[in-house]
């Protein structure tokens, strides 16, 4: 979709393609100055747009194989919101029902930095109990064997 694409989107949800056109050049020119400016654009559940800073390295031509200084930049960026990675990732059907999310992000975050921990905690239990097993199976058959040579 491009940008005449867009707004005739938006205009068959308006109902008139000047009032769409002028919103669509509004917000990026909007977005556009306050990245400019240093500030970041955050949508709630769509996402972020921000400048980052690129530190200035050394390329290389891929034609002449020669090195080239490439200097320090700073870029636009966007990060996806959750409800739009949502969005994006689910199938057809489910893409409808997708929602920005009720709790604030770091709640979530936490949540499943959590979860996590918890498997890890799991399965380094799991490992150890295995291993004491095989530890307590390798005696026996060690003094099995000293029984044997005897």
């Amino acid at each position: 979709m491009n940008k005449s694409q867009l707004i005739d989107a938006l205009a068959a949800r308006l109902g008139d393609r000047r009032t769409a056109a002028s919103a669509v050049d509004g917000l990026l020119s909007t977005i556009v100055e306050a990245v400019k400016s240093g500030e970041s654009v955050s949508l709630t559940g769509f996402g972020v747009f921000e400048a980052r800073a690129r530190a200035a390295r050394v390329g290389r031509n891929p034609r002449t194989g020669q090195t080239v200084a490439v200097p320090a930049a700073t870029v636009p960026a966007f990060r996806p919101g959750i409800g739009f990675k949502a969005a994006v990732g689910a199938s057809a059907s489910q893409a409808a029902e997708v929602e920005a999310p009720a709790k604030p992000a770091k709640a979530k975050v936490a949540k499943v930095a959590k979860a996590a921990a918890k498997q890890t905690k799991a399965k380094a239990a799991e490992t150890k109990a295995t291993a004491a097993k095989k530890t307590k199976k390798d005696a026996k058959a060690d003094s099995k064997g000293k029984k044997a040579k005897k």
